[in-house]
C-alpha cells in the first residue's frame, strides 16, 4: 500500500531529501508535533533517499512502527539491526536502536545517511549517540516535537534549544510546522484544559540539577494536603456516569507507585503500568484498556512516547513537573484526532498554569538562527527558570 501524504508531510520529505542531497556538512532538524505522523514522514524520507540510510528509533516499540510503515510502501530492501528483536540484518535501509550498534561503528562506515526520531535525546556532551556519530563521516537528520534539553549550570538551569546548545550535534532547523496550525486542519484533536489548584508549588524544592523537584518535597506536599485521596476523588468523579460524559478511557500519570497503588485499591476497572511491568502484562493491559474493559490506567513513567490510542479521550496529570517535554509528551497522548472525541485534560499539579495549552507552544526565530519556543509571549526556552 502507497499512502498519500499530507501537504506539510510532503514538505517535510522534500526538506529531508534535499537536505541529505546538498553540499552542506552541517546537520539539522525538523521539528514535527506529536500526531504529524513522523513515522509516515520517516518512511517517504528514507524510500527517496539513495545510498546507505541507518534510521534510530528509542525504543522497540517504536522502531517496529518505523519499520513497518516502510515495509508498507513494498519496500523490502530494509532491516532491523537490534538485539530486541534478535535480528542484526544489514540492508540499504537499516532500522537500529543505538544501544545494539554504539560497539559497532564500523559495519555503518558505508552509509550516507542518518535519520534519528527523538532526536532530543542525544546528549551532545557524551553518550552512545555521540560517541558512535564520532566513527561515522555522514550527515545526520533528527526528527523531533520536543527540540530542547535541561541545561544547568552555576547560575541556574534553562531549556536550550538544541540548535543553541554547546557542544551541538545539529545546527539548523530545516523544517517545522506548528501544533496550532495541524489542529486548525483537522489534524489533532481539540483539547479542553481543567486546572484543580491542590499543591502550593512554593513547597516544593529543586533537585541538584535545577531540572525537576526533588522526591522528598513532594512526597511531604502529597502527604499535607492528602493528595493520594484528592486524586481517587478526581478519577471518580469522572468515572461518574451521572456527570454527562462518558470517557473513552482515563490516563492517570503518577510519579510514584505508591499513588498508581492506591487508585487500584479504590478504583476497580484501574490497572497499573510501569518501567517494572513485564512486556507481555503490558500489552495484556494496554489491550484492555482500548477494549473498554480496563476504564483507567495508572501510569508510572511510562507511556509518554510510542503509545497510540486515538480514542483516549481524558488525560489525568498527577504529577508536578517543570519539564516541558515531559507535559508535552503527556498532553500529546490525547491529541490524536477521533470522530466525536471529547479530549480532557485534568491538571492536578499546576502544570498547564506553568507552560499553557500544548496548541499555544510556537515555535519562533526572532532572529537568525535563534529559535527558540514560546506560549503565549512568553519565552520557555533559552531563558532561566
Amino acid at each position: 500500500m502507497i499512502y498519500k501524504l499530507r501537504d506539510y508531510q510532503q514538505q517535510a520529505s522534500d526538506k529531508a531529501v534535499s537536505f541529505f542531497q546538498s553540499n552542506t556538512k552541517k546537520n539539522a532538524i525538523m521539528v514535527l508535533p506529536t500526531g504529524s505522523g513522523k513515522s509516515l514522514i520517516i518512511a517517504d524520507i528514507a524510500n527517496r533517499l539513495t545510498g546507505y540510510t541507518l534510521v534510530f528509533q528509542p525504543s522497540k516499540e517504536i522502531l517496529e512502527q518505523n519499520y513497518k510503515k516502510l515495509c508498507s510502501y513494498g519496500v523490502f530492501n530494509c532491516s532491523i539491526y537490534s538485539a530486541s528483536f534478535n535480528s542484526k540484518q544489514i540492508s540499504r535501509i537499516t532500522f537500529a536502536t543505538i544501544g545494539s550498534v554504539k560497539n559497532h561503528p564500523e559495519l555503518f562506515n558505508h552509509f550516507q545517511n542518518v535519520i534519528v526520531d527523538e532526536a532530543h535525546l542525544i546528549n551532545p556532551k557524551q553518550g552512545m549517540y555521540k560517541t558512535f556519530f564520532e566513527h561515522l563521516n555522514c550527515k545526520i537528520l533528527g526528527l523531533t516535537a520536543t527540540p530542547y534539553r535541561l541545561a544547568s549550570n552555576n547560575f541556574g538551569s534553562t531549556l536550550r534549544f538544541i540548535t543553541r546548545t554547546r557542544p551541538r550535534i545539529f545546527s539548523d532547523v530545516i523544517y517545522q510546522v506548528q501544533v496550532r496550525t495541524l489542529l486548525n486542519q483537522g489534524f489533532l484533536a481539540e483539547l479542553q484544559y481543567f486546572q484543580l489548584d491542590v499543591m502550593d508549588e512554593r513547597n516544593l524544592k529543586l533537585n541538584s540539577t535545577g531540572a525537576d523537584y526533588t522526591d522528598k518535597s513532594v512526597i511531604q506536599e502529597y502527604e499535607r494536603i492528602d493528595f493520594y485521596s484528592f486524586l481517587v476523588n478526581t478519577i471518580q468523579r469522572l468515572l461518574n456516569p451521572h456527570s454527562g460524559r462518558k470517557p473513552k478511557g482515563i490516563l492517570v500519570f503518577t510519579r510514584f507507585i505508591k499513588e498508581a497503588e492506591r487508585l487500584t485499591y479504590s478504583i476497580p476497572s484501574c490497572a497499573i503500568v510501569s518501567g517494572d511491568t513485564p512486556k507481555k502484562t503490558r500489552e495484556m493491559i494496554l489491550r484492555k484498556f482500548k477494549s473498554g474493559e480496563i476504564k483507567v490506567v495508572a501510569n508510572v513513567g511510562v507511556l509518554t512516547t510510542g503509545f497510540d490510542y486515538p480514542e483516549l479521550d481524558t488525560i489525568v496529570l498527577a504529577r508536578p513537573t517543570m519539564s516541558l517535554a515531559l507535559y508535552y509528551q503527556m498532553v500529546g497522548r490525547a491529541i490524536r484526532p477521533c470522530k466525536g472525541k471529547d479530549g480532557w485534560i485534568v491538571d492536578l499539579c499546576g502544570t498547564y498554569k506553568r507552560f499553557g495549552k500544548v496548541e499555544d507552544l510556537v515555535l519562533k526565530e526572532p532572529k537568525k538562527g535563534q529559535w527558540q519556543i514560546e506560549s503565549n509571549g512568553k519565552q520557555l526556552t533559552n531563558v532561566y527558570y
